[in-house]
């Protein structure tokens, strides 16, 4: 019996390398009224490296929001044109708007951040 290869686990979090992939990433998103939750990091910054689990894990929890990492010192007109001035900053976009922004390091904070949003659009039902 052949010994079971581990799957590689593909990242749901694609990278920003460039200002046209920005455009690529958010017209298409735009085209298909689909919201963006963007991490501006840094590769120095510890405590942006430090929330990248907590951004991933919040990938594979809501697959209808494309997650997008963006290293500020590789693609810095993005962030300029994002207005981000620290990091990490952590932006939900729909249609090219800004619906929240939020400056800092705080897993449980950035998870009320998309379950807010997600509760907005589609609010639980209760029975009782």
């Amino acid at each position: 019996m052949a010994a079971e290869q581990p799957q590689e686990v593909r990242s749901k979090v694609a990278k920003v390398d460039s200002e046209e992939s920005w455009d690529l990433f958010t017209t298409h998103t735009d085209d298909r009224g689909c919201p963006v939750f963007v991490h501006f990091g840094a590769s120095w910054c510890v405590l942006s490296l430090a929330m990248n689990t907590c951004f991933e894990e919040l990938a594979n929890s809501y697959e209808d929001i494309l997650f997008l990492l963006v290293d500020v010192d590789e693609v810095k007109g993005v962030a300029s044109r994002m207005e981000v001035e620290a990091m990490p900053t952590f932006v939900l976009m729909k249609h090219g708007a800004v619906l929240r922004k939020m400056v800092g390091a705080n897993p449980e904070e950035t998870r009320k951040m998309i379950q807010g949003y997600v509760q907005s659009i589609c609010p639980a039902t209760t029975s009782e």
